[in-house]
């Protein structure tokens, strides 16, 4: 469908380095070529180190083609790129020094290749190059041993696929896949639909979770009060909702999370999962797995658990006064956090949880390991811990959370303002903002009911705490119930009045399914859809909220 692709492969070989054209003595290339599919191996005869890998396919981009860009994790922006779109990476302010250095860690800045110019882009795992309602696809079918980058040059008419091998080691004797790609043509159903039919992946067991989570209104400031009255509100609301989750703040410190904080919640964790269940709800708490508190008791009891880079332990966050990153390779690490999902979901007695910051799991290559490879272990041990319960998933790379994640977020946090701040402009493509989170969500909509159910995030009915306006904020509720299954508010819905429990009500009800979503004009979104039989549209600008 592509055409026949040009390998670059460099490898070091003792204190050599070769080529794959190099003498068979050190490895040996093979692939199984057709229209629909490339596949690439690689027999080491000697143990080698990949430096380079990739292929280059010519592609004519027609004019007036848009080109599909996802995003690296969860967070990272994504969208249709059109012929004078910008693919922007670290913006200057946080591009050098310190401030990248905290900047950075959340996507892809230090392992892909950000050209900044005109039609040029980069997406991870799949890609598409969209033609009216013509789609010509190309996606990866293995990112467990590294992940697969497809580079789009409009002005050399070129594609590349890169496969990030970075610290990989291929012993001698060893049979490595480089490639397992799936090329499609058709139209955004039909690609998708066999996309995921070649990955294998069963449809996600829960079609959609409506309800409440505490973390956008007080944040982390929550208490036992706070999370009983708004407990007590969703119940008296009767929206039809059907989970309550508790987020950050329950615990004594990140990292340390069976000590709950017994100043905000005397009552503990149990008491207030039953509290929920006895209302009607799923039992919905917040984990943030590779994570710890630099102040935590797991980080002082146990340096010897933390991922270490020179020497020195890895911050993965800035917040909570700064975290340390788990190692995930570590025997001890996953006895641990064992342990916590043992209690949590058994003793506890928790439904689901939310697993946040996943990131941390592969920030780098490890023990001859290849960030691909150290997030889909991370993720197959996640999922193993969680067992039969619920795992909604979060910051987390997305082709790793395919099949393993029952619910997934495919955009960044919302902000409390509709309107995107200055300084969210002059930073990464992971920060908090309504536009990013709207705009990723609408262009990952095909990801629902195939890979999880997706999770665009929270929306706002209330009136206090938020910068929103009234169209704004049905405008992101109307949106959520399109494009997602995970429908949730942070309001106390026990303060609603009538109009904001319809509101509610409507969308935790709605059954509709996205058709179409592209761009008909700068920053505004058109979203096609059928629900009862009927197609409908929204269309809006993404930065503005005007709906037309």
């Amino acid at each position: 469908m592509l055409g026949q692709s040009k390998l670059k492969f460099a490898f070091r070989c003792g204190d050599d380095i070769l080529t794959a054209t190099a003498s068979r003595d050190e490895a040996e290339f093979t692939c199984e070529y057709s229209e629909n599919g490339y596949k690439l191996w690689v027999l080491a005869h000697k143990d080698i180190i990949p430096l380079i890998c990739e292929l280059r396919y010519k592609y004519p981009y027609p004019s007036g083609s848009t080109v599909f860009a996802g995003g690296y994790q969860s967070w990272t922006h994504t969208r249709e790129y059109g012929e004078k779109d910008v693919q922007k990476g670290l913006r200057l302010p946080v591009r050098y020094g310190v401030a990248r250095k905290y900047a950075s860690v959340f996507g892809d800045y230090d392992f892909a290749k950000y050209s900044m110019k005109e039609g040029d882009c980069h997406s991870f795992y799949y890609t598409y190059v969209r033609s009216g309602d013509e789609f010509t696809f190309a996606g990866s079918l293995d990112e467990s041993r590294g992940y697969t980058v497809f580079y789009h040059s409009r002005d050399r008419k070129e594609m590349r696929v890169v496969k990030d091998l970075e610290g990989l080691v291929i012993r001698a004797g060893e049979r490595y896949k480089l490639f397992d790609l799936c090329f499609l043509k058709g139209t955004k159903d039909e690609v998708f639909d066999g996309y995921f039919d070649r990955l294998g992946i069963e449809k996600p067991r829960e079609k959609k979770m409506c309800g409440y989570t505490s973390w956008y209104n007080l944040f982390g400031k929550i208490d036992e009060t706070s999370v009983m009255r708004d407990l007590d509100g969703l119940a008296k609301a009767d929206l039809g909702a059907t989970v309550f989750q508790i987020d950050d703040g329950y615990q004594a410190a990140v990292g340390d999370w069976l000590e709950t904080d017994s100043e905000k919640f005397p009552s503990g964790m149990k008491k207030l999962c039953d509290e929920i269940h006895a209302r009607g709800f799923k039992a919905g708490l917040w984990l943030a797995p590779y994570l710890c508190a630099k102040k935590s008791r797991v980080a002082a009891e146990h340096p010897d658990w933390l991922l270490k880079k020179d020497g020195r332990p890895v911050t993965g966050n800035v917040g909570w006064g700064g975290a340390y990153v788990l190692d995930s390779t570590l025997s001890e690490v996953n006895e641990y956090l064992a342990k916590v999902f043992d209690v949590v979901l058994g003793e506890w007695g928790y439904d689901m949880v939310k697993l946040d910051f996943l990131y941390a799991a592969a920030l780098f290559p490890k023990d001859g390991k290849t960030r691909g490879e150290l997030m889909t272990n991370a993720m197959k041990f996640l999922r193993a811990r969680v067992g039969k319960k619920l795992l909604l998933g979060c910051g987390v790379p997305l082709f790793p959370a395919f099949g393993t994640c029952d619910f997934c977020r495919v955009g960044s946090d919302v902000d409390l303002n509709f309107r995107e701040r200055l300084f969210s402009r002059f930073t990464n493509n992971e920060i908090v903002s309504t536009y990013n989170a709207m705009t990723s969500s609408a262009f990952r909509h095909h990801l629902d009911g195939r890979a999880f159910t997706c999770d665009p995030d929270v929306f706002f009915l209330r009136d206090n705490n938020i910068k929103f306006t009234q169209g704004q904020k049905e405008l992101l509720a109307i949106f959520n119930s399109l494009v997602g299954g995970v429908l949730f508010v942070s309001d106390n819905a026990g303060d609603y009045d009538e109009n904001k429990k319809e509101i509610a009500r409507r969308c935790f009800a709605r059954d509709a399914r996205v058709a179409d979503v592209r761009y008909c004009a700068k920053d505004v979104i058109n979203i096609v859809y059928e629900e009862e039989g009927e197609v409908g549209e929204l269309k809006f600008n993404v930065r503005t909220g005007k709906v037309f």
